[in-house]
């Protein structure tokens, strides 16, 4: 559609240079309050406009596609995940889906990196103790953590992430170990000085920390279970910056109270807000709000692709970051 200026709804707040941008290139609607567009908005939306430009927050499924007007052809997903998003249903009603990998990449790995040194070395402890005026004073046996260095690191989820995280824990002395749906090319694995386990079960049994950098699929849902996180051993941490459905959280949060599993750091929940308030409590568990990938800049490179993922399509050609059903 060259040449025409795009009807387009974004359903949060972006950056201010990112809506700049936008009001300059369509006719964009803007929020004016960060809350999420309810159901009904969000199908009115889409019933309007030419291009919808949704969060993770918005679930944009079959029965709300069903509400799409003939106008909407392109959903510029602000995000890398699109697990929100029915793309399957989306494509069938003659609808793109684009979204914006690669931009979180170094933020995300440099935040797994936070909450593995944050647990094993008891930073938000200390944080409290000092904050309550408890400390007093030094001693040789107070707030022992553990030395990340010599750690066997587990990744699962072998992807743009989970190789940048690979980098940083090599820098601070960790064995890396690995389980992805494919094996790396040996010449990636062997600059990584990563080493592949075919089978989850023999890894997860094996390490002493454990980052999930992998998407949430139907096949990765509960991928760590309750069987599975029991063959953890009791003195490892696993840390979470990648989405909250591949944990069994309530089987996670048992084990972390019975002391079968040391620690955990969970940026991301199985059930969105929603957590299960006995984490809270435990001292071993550092929770952070979703902010792995929140920083200025990443924010402003997720605008940009979005912008150039609408712009490329107005100018009659396929965005750059299509997704395709069953890619992910």
């Amino acid at each position: 559609m060259p040449g025409k200026r795009l009807s387009v709804v974004v359903t949060r707040r972006l950056p201010e240079a990112v809506e700049t941008r936008m009001t300059e290139l369509f006719n964009v609607t803007l929020r004016e309050d960060d809350t999420p567009l309810t159901r009904a908005q969000l199908g009115e939306a889409m019933a309007t406009a030419d291009v919808l430009v949704p969060t993770i927050t918005d679930t944009i499924d079959a029965a709300l596609l069903a509400q799409a007007g003939e106008k909407l052809k392109l959903i510029a997903n602000f995000g890398a995940g699109i697990d929100h998003v029915d793309v399957a249903t989306a494509r069938q009603r003659g609808i793109l889906v684009s979204n914006t990998p690669g931009v979180v990449t170094e933020d995300t790995a440099d935040m797994t990196m936070a909450l593995i040194l944050a647990v094993t070395r008891r930073i938000p402890e200390g944080l409290a103790l000092m904050q309550a005026g408890g400390w007093t004073g030094w001693a040789p046996t107070a707030m022992l953590g553990g030395r990340v260095g010599g750690r066997r690191l587990g990744i699962l989820g072998m992807g743009r992430i989970g190789q940048a995280v690979a980098r940083r824990a090599a820098a601070f002395g960790m064995q890396i170990h690995y389980h992805n749906r494919k094996r790396l090319r040996p010449e990636v694995e062997e600059a990584l000085e990563a080493t592949y386990w075919e089978s989850l079960d023999q890894m997860v049994a094996r390490i002493d920390v454990l980052s999930i950098n992998c998407p949430h699929t139907p096949s990765t849902f509960h991928l760590m279970n309750a069987r599975r996180l029991k063959l953890m051993k009791p003195s490892s941490v696993i840390v979470n910056t990648s989405r909250g459905e591949v944990i069994d959280e309530n089987a996670l949060t048992r084990m972390l109270r019975a002391n079968e599993i040391a620690g955990a750091g969970l940026d991301v929940y199985e059930r969105g807000v929603e957590l299960n308030p006995r984490l809270r409590e435990l001292p071993n568990v550092v929770l952070l709000p979703h902010m792995g990938s929140a920083t200025v800049e990443g924010r402003i490179e997720m605008g940009e692709k979005v912008i150039i993922n609408i712009k490329t399509f107005a100018d009659g050609h396929r965005p750059p970051d299509l997704v395709v059903p069953g890619m992910l």
